[in-house]
């Protein structure tokens, strides 16, 4: 705040209707962008692009189009085409407008809010193209009607042109193209593999829809979903790299008070639950009602069946739901025509008539399947009586950790080199690889704030092991009382000693593969420490090049590349850096440990879905998935020591 003569009392004192502003239009979404979007940041530019495609989806869903394209043009515009009924550009009665400028200037304004316009939709609150509309530079909209192509152009959200004739149309169908606004957001960098995921789901969702992608920036990629067994076809995608317990999927649809019910299921020899919820074809990550029954119902009818048929003894306790559950890879949707969401970004469901709703229709669904393949609930409850056991050996170790660890006291692993800041969002702890390298970052650190635990070794793959297993491993003891956060179900992000854990490895195919291993290990076992933004990776770098009596650190080869041509005629020296141990305690605070000037990647998991398969394929327990995932990507390794 700048200092100087204070405002006069009765100045400060003023308040009167003179201070009320009001938003008129769309000006409050240009406002508060965040409110309607979830942010202004990538995710925000993705959520604009979801909410036209959600239009899109909502005209298929009932049965008004079979095909949708999204175009990301080289200036970062996006189109998005359906072959729906086109939005009305007749008249609106209350406004005396086109009903297509209503749809687009008007918040809560569209099909979605009685009436008949829709049974099902996945744009809930019908802020999104409007949403999208205030935060876009320019967009253009061109229905197709009647034998006549409208079209209308709107800047930041005003119209300015009318809903006009442009010429005849053959078909029918709406195409929106907006550019959002360099103003209000932080990047216009849309991420292909996580629209690309997203459309995937958008299409195993919906029967009979076909959705192509095209990226014209750069070199252009082009990909193309159509899945005719619909989430029967979601579960076979993300299970074939898998071992599963039984061939045929289970797989129940149904209609009950006006909610269509869908699940399929598929039990693996993993030792992780995966279920996806999705509700009108949003992808409910934190869960609700629906998830709460589905998982009820499946708890129960297993132990139902195991006692009718005596595979649970009399005195033998219930399976646990985590029991029977484990390995589990399931899809659960929903489709109502009231669904009542957390907020505009639509992560979790409310409506309590829909855990009964779902619990009656999978539990009844899954009590007949076990009856008609008993084969394959014998298998599952195999599967769920060696959990239990793992369950209960995995609590043993775990109270022997929390004896041992003391993790709700002060006592900490001998190896940690611990900092003086009290305050955890001050504090940050680097993990590091091996003794060597761990003596380095304890005499070069600032003791103030950064705490050292060094790893011996590479740590226990958690991917191939139960709970139990993991809790006898020393490294992993030792990073659990560390963070002092837990463990599953118990990590709690509130008692993390530090606000940042760093991980740093060398560069090289060990500290590439120390690193995989303890991703592995916080994405199925601390996640939340990577959901709430607390894990990072450092960047050490890969050489230092000398020239003209000046050092300079190279941290990509790309980079040492163009130096050393600019430098050819200085007769630069290079070193190459392998390991974090050959650096001197100063070099390694200067390059990679001094907030001043280091580099952090901050580790993000912007689409569970493809990371926990692609952890199961590069950790899993199968070779053929994992021989085909590195053939396919070893071109773009950069930099490789063998």
């Amino acid at each position: 705040m700048a200092r100087g003569k204070p405002e006069p009392l009765e100045t400060i004192l003023h308040y009167d209707a003179s201070d009320i502003q009001v938003l008129e239009g769309l000006e409050a979404v240009r406002r508060r962008p965040g409110m309607y979007i979830g942010s202004t940041d990538v995710r925000g530019l993705h959520h604009m692009v979801y909410e036209v495609v959600d239009n899109s989806v909502d005209e298929a869903l009932a049965g008004f189009a079979d095909r949708i394209t999204i175009t990301i043009h080289p200036d970062h515009a996006v189109t998005v085409t359906d072959d729906g009924r086109g939005i009305p550009v007749d008249l609106h009665k209350d406004t005396n407008k086109s009903a297509l400028e209503v749809v687009m200037t008007t918040l809560h304004a569209g099909g979605k809010f009685g009436g008949d316009g829709y049974k099902v939709a996945s744009g809930l609150h019908g802020v999104g193209v409007s949403a999208v509309n205030a935060l876009s530079e320019w967009c253009v909209v061109d229905v197709k009607r009647d034998g006549v192509l409208w079209r209308q152009r709107y800047e930041r959200g005003i119209p300015i042109t009318p809903v006009e004739q442009v010429g005849e149309a053959e078909g029918t169908g709406t195409t929106t193209t907006f550019m959002p606004d360099t103003e209000l957001f932080e990047t216009l960098d849309y991420q292909y593999d996580t629209l690309v995921q997203r459309f995937r789901e958008m299409a195993f969702l919906t029967h009979g829809l076909t959705i192509t992608f095209l990226d014209e920036r750069g070199e252009g990629r082009e990909m193309s979903f159509h899945f005719e067994g619909g989430i029967m076809s979601f579960v076979s995608y993300f299970t074939r790299d898998r071992d599963i317990l039984h061939e045929r999927p289970f797989y129940v649809e149904r209609e009950i008070e006006d909610t269509l019910v869908e699940a399929a299921l598929q039990w693996t020899d993993g030792f992780e639950e995966t279920v996806y919820a999705f509700a009108n074809n949003i992808n409910t990550v934190e869960g609700g009602t629906h998830l709460t029954g589905f998982r009820s119902a499946i708890t129960r009818s297993i132990n139902d069946y195991a006692r009718k048929q005596n595979l649970l003894k009399e005195n033998d306790p219930n399976f646990s739901g985590d029991d029977a559950r484990e390995g589990l890879m399931g899809v659960l949707s929903v489709k109502l025509t009231d669904p009542q969401f957390e907020s505009q970004t639509k992560i979790k469901l409310g409506n309590a008539e829909v855990r009964f709703q779902v619990e009656g229709v999978v539990g009844d669904a899954l009590s007949r399947w076990m009856e008609e393949y008993p084969r394959a609930a014998k298998a599952i409850i195999e599967k769920a009586r060696t959990a239990a056991r793992a369950r209960a050996a995995a609590r043993k170790a775990r109270d022997l950790v929390i004896r041992k660890t003391a993790l709700e006291t002060t006592t900490l692993p001998g190896k940690l080199a611990d900092c003086s800041a009290t305050d955890s969002n001050e504090a940050e702890l680097y993990i590091v690889e091996g003794d060597s390298a761990g003596g380095s970052a304890k005499q070069g650190r600032d003791r103030r704030f950064q705490a050292v635990l060094p790893l011996r070794g590479k740590i226990l793959n958690v991917e191939k092991a139960r709970l139990n297993r993991i809790l006898n491993n020393k490294e992993i003891r030792a990073l659990i009382a560390a963070l002092g956060a837990g463990i599953g179900d118990d990590f709690n992000t509130d008692n993390l000693r530090y606000g940042r854990t760093i991980i740093m490895c060398d560069a090289d195919v060990d500290g590439s593969h120390i690193r995989t291993l303890l991703l592995t290990f916080f994405f199925r076992y601390m996640r939340d420490l990577i959901e709430e933004g607390h894990l990072y990776l450092a960047q050490p770098p890969l050489y230092r090049i000398s020239a003209n009596s000046k050092k300079q650190w190279i941290y990509t080869e790309a980079e040492k590349d163009q130096l050393m041509r600019d430098l050819r005629r200085s007769n630069p020296s290079l070193q190459r850096y392998k390991g974090l141990g050959e650096m001197n305690p100063d070099q390694l605070w200067e390059t990679t440990m001094d907030p001043e000037a280091r580099t952090l990647l901050q580790v993000t998991v912007e689409d569970a879905v493809e990371a926990d398969r692609t952890f199961e394929i590069l950790m899993g327990s199968k070779v053929a998935p994992r021989k085909r995932f590195i053939q396919t990507h070893a071109k773009d390794v950069r930099n490789l020591d063998v």
